[in-house]
This record gives C-alpha cells, structure tokens and sequence, in this order.
C-alpha cells in the first residue's frame, strides 16, 4: 500500500471522527481544512494509484463533505431556495 493511499484513508477516518464531535458552527471550519487537505491529497492518491483509486477516495470525500458540495451545486444553479 502506497504513502498516498495510507494518506488517504488517514483522511477518511480523521473526516469522519471530526464529523461525530459536536460543533457550534456546524462544522464548516473544519469542513474548509478537510477541503483545503484533501484536494492536494486527491490528486496525489490518483498520481500515484491510479484512476480508480483517485475515484474512489473522490467519491468517499464526496459523501463525508456532501453539504459543502450541496451548497457549491445551489451556488452554481444560482437558487439558494431548497425548495426549487
């Protein structure tokens, strides 16, 4: 196993235990480092493992940083109403 997959999945398990503390702000604060950490690190587990590795870990980082990624989506679309 790669340094990068090892990086990886040291992530996914530091972003799911931030996710489980209680947090005032609803843990955006934390949601910008994971984002800002995790982006460099997503392309150096696909450097390095591959395509389908880089995938995965994308999609597992998608699903612990889904509101960022709800908020970017409605951000793009141009509605901040949840109801359209």
């Amino acid at each position: 196993m790669t340094a990068a997959l090892i990086g990886g999945f040291l992530w996914l398990v530091v972003a799911n235990l931030i996710a489980m503390l209680p947090s005032r702000d609803q843990h955006w604060r934390a949601a910008y480092g994971l984002i800002a950490v995790g982006i460099p690190l997503l392309g150096w587990v696909t450097w390095t493992a591959g395509p389908l590795w880089g995938l995965l870990f994308l999609a597992g980082g998608a699903s612990v940083l889904r509101w960022p990624l709800i908020h970017l989506w409605r951000g793009l679309r141009g509605s901040r109403d949840p109801a359209e």
